[in-house]
């Protein structure tokens, strides 16, 4: 494989486009665009699905960036030893995004500080597109919500969903129920829906976003109900006041890699002691991030 085809391909997965990852590789966008084209040539698949300005991984294009993320790593990790020059161990950190970031993202800053010899890459992002990552070996240490009782974890802690709306929601539920959620593969998002179709109630999206600012926005804008972890409570927010279905649990999960090296267990324990402090759980995160 040639190597400088991965590391194209892996700027343009990163930076989302040709010209920003030519930008990256001090290439032009066309040259970008060739190696791209001889590297499908070579591995006889498409690896982006082209819409526009806009490009997105096909599954072989998913298969291959693992691959490809490893082997650049491995390849700096043999310059590095042969020449004798200090390695610096990359970590990479998944986190979800409604789990407290600020706090969360200065405890691991503290880390970093604490540890020069280890690089954090940290990535904020739904615990699914998490869950894919973890799989396809992108991450080292990642918290991320699952179903409870899996098995595969370091630590695990249960979450408390509640169904909350804005104090301008009508006395009496609306029918059919407008949600506001996250978009589709969301462990809240299958948990409403389920509840409110195994009681006959009617729905109807009203919200939907990957960013939990954004969902905040909405529900105390009055949009909808939405379920949440009930961290998530803001000031302008309220437990929903009518008899709805109770949800399924769901747990927070810490996910290390399996061939994880010492870096990456002092950063996975670093990230359970944070998640034991009950002030981790306090909703302060979401509008400072």
């Amino acid at each position: 494989m040639d190597l400088d085809l991965l590391h194209s391909f892996v700027s343009v997965v990163d930076t989302g486009g040709f010209t920003r990852a030519g930008e990256r590789v001090h290439r032009t966008q066309s040259t970008v665009s060739q190696q791209i084209r001889k590297l499908e040539a070579g591995l006889g698949c498409e690896l982006f699905l082209r819409e526009g300005r806009q490009v997105r991984l096909t599954e072989d294009g998913e298969r291959l960036l693992g691959y490809a993320r490893r082997m650049l790593a491995l390849s700096t990790e043999i310059r590095e030893v042969v020449s004798g020059a200090a390695r610096v161990e990359v970590l990479r950190l998944g986190v979800p995004d409604d789990f407290s970031v600020q706090r969360l993202t200065a405890m691991v800053a503290d880390f970093a500080r604490a540890h020069p010899g280890l690089r954090i890459s940290m990535r904020c992002d739904l615990s699914m597109a998490l869950h894919r990552a973890m799989e396809r070996g992108e991450l080292d240490v990642a918290l991320l919500k699952r179903e409870p009782g899996l098995p595969g974890a370091q630590a695990v802690w249960p979450e408390r969903l509640v169904w909350l709306c804005g104090p301008s929601m009508p006395a009496e539920l609306p029918d059919p129920v407008p949600l506001v959620l996250f978009p589709q593969g969301c462990l809240y998002r299958n948990r409403a829906i389920h509840a409110l179709e195994s009681t006959g109630r009617r729905w109807r999206i009203a919200y939907e976003s990957a960013n939990v600012n954004g969902l905040l926005a909405a529900l105390e804008g009055g949009l909808g109900l939405g379920l949440m972890e009930r961290r998530c409570m803001t000031p302008g927010l309220r437990v929903a006041p009518w008899p709805l279905p109770a949800p399924s649990s769901s747990e927070l999960a810490l996910c290390l890699r399996s061939s994880a090296g010492a870096g990456a267990r002092l950063l996975a324990e670093a990230v359970r002691a944070f998640c034991d402090d009950p002030g981790a759980w306090r909703p302060e995160l979401l509008r400072a991030a």
